[in-house]
């Protein structure tokens, strides 16, 4: 199918900004032979944003323009759920989203969200980039997704307060703590004996100003822009959770690639994944340090006594059985015995 010569030559002067030497064999090219729609539930300043439209530049013109990869960011194409079943459906074509809220179909993808499981990025990276991410590849393959190899990073939550910091898992005793709407999360602030409430991120920010709640957990990026330093006076960095998204594919639509054209894709979806680590990673480096002027007060509570009583109270034995032995094994061999 040949393009109009107005489109063609909107081709070329696009392709000449975003593919520069290539750009001649993008203006060749008579049309993509595959428009793919991209789908995530992050702003579009934010790093995978930023990576995931680089990324979609260097595919168009490594395959001189038979390939191109659109982005939806921000939720435009509803939300995580919605997205989810229309991954499965084909509605759209590619999907990040968190293995805490892909659980919903595959229940292992939530294992690297285990409290007090990671002590440091390192340890991430070893874990999800070796057998354990391998093993939670498998499972979402077997539940009739299609899943790239490397996962992209969301980051470590930490704990935020109106009243108090929390320098230990005593100090959780009785804490009104607003958490997602998960088991997970619900089962781990259970051990620490809190009292964690299952609210909407939309109603996170009033729950905290009117008081309904102490405090929250997020990553800083999200803790900076939705302003929540406004209505909390305390965080503690306690790195309890690591979350990341998958980059997911609907099955139907990848194959129906070929395999040289597919090739090209997955390195440079796996190639900006590991630079949005590294830009992700600065990104909380200098947050801390932006936060901590607007007022919000920082302290690095030791993580050896929080792990002891979730330990003690069952926690980790609990989800152990829920995963089952070879998930837990693949987790304890990157992160050290939990159970």
């Amino acid at each position: 199918m040949s393009l109009s010569r107005r489109a063609l030559l909107k081709a070329t002067a696009a392709s000449a900004v975003l593919g520069g030497i290539a750009a001649p064999h993008v203006a060749r090219a008579e049309s993509a032979e595959f428009t793919y729609k991209y789908a995530n539930n992050l702003p579009d300043t934010h790093p995978l944003n930023v990576r995931a439209k680089e990324m979609a530049a260097a595919i168009k013109a490594e395959t001189n323009g038979k390939f191109d990869l659109q982005i939806f960011p921000n939720n435009q194409l509803g939300s995580d759920t919605d997205m989810l079943s229309q991954i499965r459906s084909g509605g759209v074509e590619f999907f990040t989203l968190s293995g805490l809220i892909l659980a919903t179909l595959v229940p292992a993808a939530s294992i690297n969200g285990i409290g007090f499981a990671f002590p440091d990025y390192d340890t991430v990276w070893k874990a999800m980039d070796g057998d354990l991410g391998a093993y939670v590849r498998g499972q979402i393959n077997k539940a009739g997704l299609m899943v790239m190899d490397k996962i992209w990073d969301n980051g470590f939550r930490q704990t935020t307060s109106s009243t108090k910091a929390i320098n230990g898992p005593d100090d959780l005793k009785g804490f009104k703590i607003r958490v997602p709407v998960s088991p997970l999360w619900t089962s781990m602030f259970k051990a620490f004996e809190a009292a964690p409430a299952s609210i909407n991120f939309s109603e996170v920010y009033s729950a905290l100003q009117t008081k309904v709640v102490e405090g929250q957990e997020n990553p800083l990026a999200i803790i900076s822009t939705a302003k929540l330093y406004e209505v909390q006076k305390y965080c503690s960095l306690t790195n309890h959770m690591w979350d990341g998204f998958w980059f997911l594919a609907n099955r139907r639509a990848w194959e129906a690639v070929p395999a040289d054209m597919r090739a090209i894709v997955a390195k440079h979806i796996n190639a900006a994944a590991v630079k949005e680590r590294e830009d992700v990673a600065k990104l909380n480096a200098g947050l801390q340090a932006d936060l901590a002027a607007k007022g919000l007060t920082f302290n690095q509570p030791n993580v050896a006594p929080f792990r002891d009583k979730l330990r003690t109270a069952g926690f980790y034995a609990e989800w152990k059985g829920k995963y089952g032995d070879e998930a837990w094994g693949l987790l304890e061999k990157a992160v050290g015995k939990l159970s």
